[in-house]
């Protein structure tokens, strides 16, 4: 009976006691930065936001309330100039325009990409580096500095006043970033699941379809919205390929609207309002996608 209790005293004494008075470091409270950081960055949204806000209410202004207090609210609100700019059939036309060049821009960045990334993330081939470095190299010539020589490569092939003189330019210098990206994604996916693919039968193109796509989905959606952001906000070369105003996109079409109505500045600002909400609405609606794919691409 002694030797009994005495075991059962050194389990006791043997056994850890839970710790009390002692929280998890994330029960904690949140230490919140310096409130001077959150200064800084509210000053940076501010500085963003505060033209998009002032063009925004502005539209819904008539041009004597714009004139007599340029920063006031609107007093009283006018739908006029939204619901002009929208019966409009050139705003439609520009819109359309816009429409075909940014979906078939991005469909090109995306599968080509994808295709090249692919090649260079899973095969060894000789000059492999030169062309991801050429790639790379890609994204410091900015489309602004080749506009005059690639223009003259557009004349040539005879795709002037054309939208797939816009397109296909688009496409060639959105691959550098889609390149990328989507390298890191490609290269991450294990080489087993190739393996066990050809194992069962499964073709390269099978395995590229079935599954490199769905693996490197995140990064897919990411160069996808980019390029659709991107092409929708181009400026520069439609400038030097569109000359006919049935061709012209909706930034190209903001600049010869804004020429013709230059007294009229409320209907100016609802036609440019208009002009980027579907950018601003398409990128703020996938905006977790873009940084969950810049996340991946950075791990990988």
């Amino acid at each position: 009976m002694g030797a009994t209790t005495a075991t059962t005293r050194t389990s006791s004494a043997a056994k850890p006691k839970a710790p009390t008075g002692r929280r998890d470091r994330r029960d904690g409270p949140r230490k919140w930065g310096h409130p001077f950081t959150y200064f800084v960055a509210l000053l940076f949204v501010g500085v963003c936001v505060a033209p998009v806000l002032y063009m925004v209410l502005g539209g819904f202004r008539t041009n004597s309330q714009i004139t007599t207090d340029p920063a006031a609210l609107p007093n009283p609100w006018v739908a006029g100039n939204y619901i002009d700019v929208l019966k409009s059939t050139v705003f439609w036309g520009e819109f359309a325009n816009s429409l075909i060049v940014a979906i078939a821009s991005t469909a090109g960045i995306v599968v080509l990409g994808l295709m090249v990334s692919f090649v260079i993330a899973r095969y060894d081939f000789r000059l492999k580096g030169a062309m991801y470095s050429l790639f790379a190299a890609g994204l410091m010539f900015p489309m602004v500095v080749a506009i005059t020589p690639l223009y003259l490569v557009i004349k040539d092939l005879g795709l002037v006043d054309n939208l797939l003189g816009v397109i296909v330019p688009q496409i060639a210098f959105g691959l550098p970033v889609t390149v990328i990206i989507l390298v890191p994604f490609l290269r991450a996916i294990p080489n087993e699941i190739e393996e066990a693919a050809a194992i069962d039968g499964m073709s390269r193109l099978g395995f590229f379809f079935r599954m490199v796509v769905p693996l490197s989905l995140p990064g897919v959606v990411t160069v996808g919205i980019l390029g659709f952001v991107g092409s929708w906000n181009n400026y520069i070369l439609p400038l030097y390929i569109l000359n006919s105003q049935a061709n012209f996109t909706l930034p190209l079409g903001v600049q010869v609207f804004s020429s013709q109505y230059s007294t009229d500045t409320a209907k100016v600002l609802a036609f440019t309002s208009l002009a980027m909400l579907p950018a601003l609405i398409f990128f703020s609606v996938f905006e977790k996608r873009i940084v969950g794919g810049l996340t991946g691409a950075v791990k990988g």
